[in-house]
């Protein structure tokens, strides 16, 4: 698996189980990725009882349906999609993890192996955020205080959507960072730093 180097940096972006490509994080995530002049992936699926018995399975099967025998440079993925984080982990590929199930043993463990190429974020008030399962992990890891699941702050829209701009920040920083390092293999100095 790999890029060639004239390709731009490819950006996988694996959706949430209710939570689709349409949804807000994930929707801004493509556009945010796209401007920075990525190739963005983001396929769509259906959790059904099958893929609820064996998500790890599941979407490591939809990532290599999706990808082939390319390999990204970055994932942006939500909950379910988080279950590729051992994908990722084997893969050495990085990632920005949007409330990850850390509830689940096989994700808990690959987050606290996890380099400091991948970052994750979850709400303070989401019961699947237990960022102490991930204990010793050099990923940087962020708690958004009184965010749920949805990384909303419920009966408070306008919090809501100024903590989500902070994460999409986060989100657009760990892109940029993707396009200064493809720029780098390709031979070019990374936008706004030297070679």
């Amino acid at each position: 698996m790999g890029n060639h180097a004239d390709r731009p940096p490819l950006v996988l972006v694996l959706a949430g189980s209710g939570y689709g490509q349409q949804a807000p994080l994930l929707w801004w995530s493509r556009e945010i990725a796209a401007a920075a002049g990525c190739e963005v992936v983001a396929p769509g699926w259906l959790v059904d009882d099958g893929a609820a018995a064996d998500p790890v399975g599941f979407v490591e099967a939809a990532i290599e349906d999706a990808l082939g025998d390319r390999r990204p440079d970055l994932v942006v993925a939500k909950s379910f999609g988080c279950f590729a984080l051992p994908w990722a982990i084997r893969n050495g590929v990085a990632g920005t993890w949007l409330t990850p199930v850390l509830t689940h043993d096989e994700v808990a463990r690959s987050l606290a192996d996890a380099s400091d190429a991948h970052v994750a974020i979850g709400g303070g008030a989401d019961a699947m955020w237990r960022p102490e399962r991930a204990s010793g992990t050099a990923a940087r890891l962020q708690t958004v205080d009184g965010a749920d699941h949805s990384l909303q702050v419920r009966g408070d829209w306008r919090r809501s959507q100024r903590l989500q701009a902070d994460v999409l920040d986060i989100v657009e920083r760990e892109i940029t960072r993707v396009v200064g390092l493809s720029d780098w293999r390709r031979g070019s100095a990374p936008a706004g730093g030297r070679r």
